[in-house]
C-alpha cells in the first residue's frame, strides 16, 4: 500500500465513521472500485485509532465529566446523576455489539465483504434510516434515556458488523425509532463508538506492532483522526436544521453504483 491510499483511506474513515454512510463500506469498496490491494481488516481497525482520537477531543469535556462520574460511582454504587446513568448506558449499548463482534470475527474479515452485500445494505439500510428520520417524532432529549433505550441502541450495532449497514446509521436510526431528536441520536452514537473502538484496537493490536509498514499506518490514522473530527463537527451542526435524508439519498444512489459496476464487470 502507498502512502497515498492510505491517505485516502484514512479521510474515508474519518468521514464515513460519523456520517450514517458506513466507513467499512467505503474502505471495501474503495480498494475494490480502484483495484488496490485490500488492505484487510486490521488496518480498517488501525484507521479506527484515528476516529477514536477524533471522538475523545471533540467530545473531551464530556469524556472529562463521564470519567468523574465513573470514579464516583464505583464509591457510591449509585446512579444518581445524568452523568453517570450515561455512562452506564454507554456500557450497557456496548456489551452487544462486544460479543457480537468476538463471535462473529471470522465473517466480518471474509464473508461480509462482498460487494454485492454491501450494495444491498446499503440500499436497504438507506431506506430505513430514511423512513425512521422521516417519520418518527422527535419528543425526547438525550436526558429521557432508559437502559431498554440503550440496550435496544447496542443491539442494533450488532448489525454494523455487516459493511454497508454503517455503525454510526444503524444507531442513530435506533435512537430515531424511540423518538430521540436527530442531535441527541447522533451524540449518543457519537459517544458509545469509543468504547467497541478502543477494545477493537486492543484486539488488533499484535497486529498493528508486527505490520511492516509503519508510515502508511501512521499516515491513515492521522487522516482519520482530522477527518474524524470534521465529520463530528459538520453532523451534528447539519442535523440540528436537516433530516438524515441526504445520507440516505447517498446510500441508494452509491448502493445502485456498486450493483452497476459489479453486473458490468461480470
Amino acid at each position: 500500500m502507498t502512502v497515498f491510499q492510505a491517505l485516502v483511506l484514512g479521510i474515508v474513515q474519518g468521514l464515513g465513521e460519523f456520517l450514517p454512510i458506513s466507513s467499512s463500506a467505503h474502505l471495501v469498496l474503495t480498494p475494490w472500485v480502484f483495484g488496490w490491494p485490500d488492505p484487510g481488516l486490521a488496518f480498517d481497525v488501525a484507521l479506527h485509532i484515528g476516529t477514536l482520537v477524533a471522538v475523545l477531543w471533540y467530545f473531551r469535556a464530556e469524556w472529562v465529566k463521564l470519567t468523574q462520574s465513573g470514579i464516583a460511582l464505583l464509591r457510591t454504587r449509585r446512579a444518581d446523576t445524568e452523568e453517570k446513568q450515561r455512562l452506564l448506558y454507554i456500557v450497557v449499548a456496548t456489551i452487544p455489539a462486544a460479543i457480537a463482534g468476538l463471535l462473529l470475527e471470522e465473517y466480518a474479515e471474509s464473508t461480509f465483504r462482498s460487494p454485492s452485500l454491501i450494495a444491498w445494505t446499503l440500499i436497504v439500510m438507506g431506506i430505513v434510516l430514511w423512513a425512521t428520520d422521516r417519520y418518527a417524532p422527535q419528543d425526547r432529549p438525550l436526558a429521557t434515556m432508559r437502559v431498554r433505550d440503550a440496550l435496544f441502541i447496542g443491539l442494533s450495532q450488532i448489525f454494523a458488523l455487516i459493511p454497508g449497514v454503517s455503525r454510526s446509521g444503524s444507531t442513530m436510526t435506533a435512537a430515531r425509532g424511540l423518538r430521540f431528536d436527530r442531535q441527541s441520536a447522533a451524540v449518543f452514537s457519537f459517544l458509545m463508538s469509543m468504547p467497541i473502538t478502543a477494545a477493537a484496537a486492543v484486539l488488533k493490536a499484535p497486529t498493528l506492532l508486527r505490520a511492516d509498514d509503519r508510515t502508511t499506518l501512521v499516515v491513515g490514522i492521522v487522516a482519520a483522526a482530522v477527518s474524524g473530527w470534521l465529520a463530528i463537527a459538520v453532523l451534528l451542526r447539519y442535523v440540528s436544521r436537516h433530516s438524515y435524508g441526504l445520507f440516505a439519498v447517498y446510500r441508494v444512489l452509491l448502493g445502485a453504483g456498486v450493483l452497476a459496476l459489479v453486473a458490468a464487470r461480470g
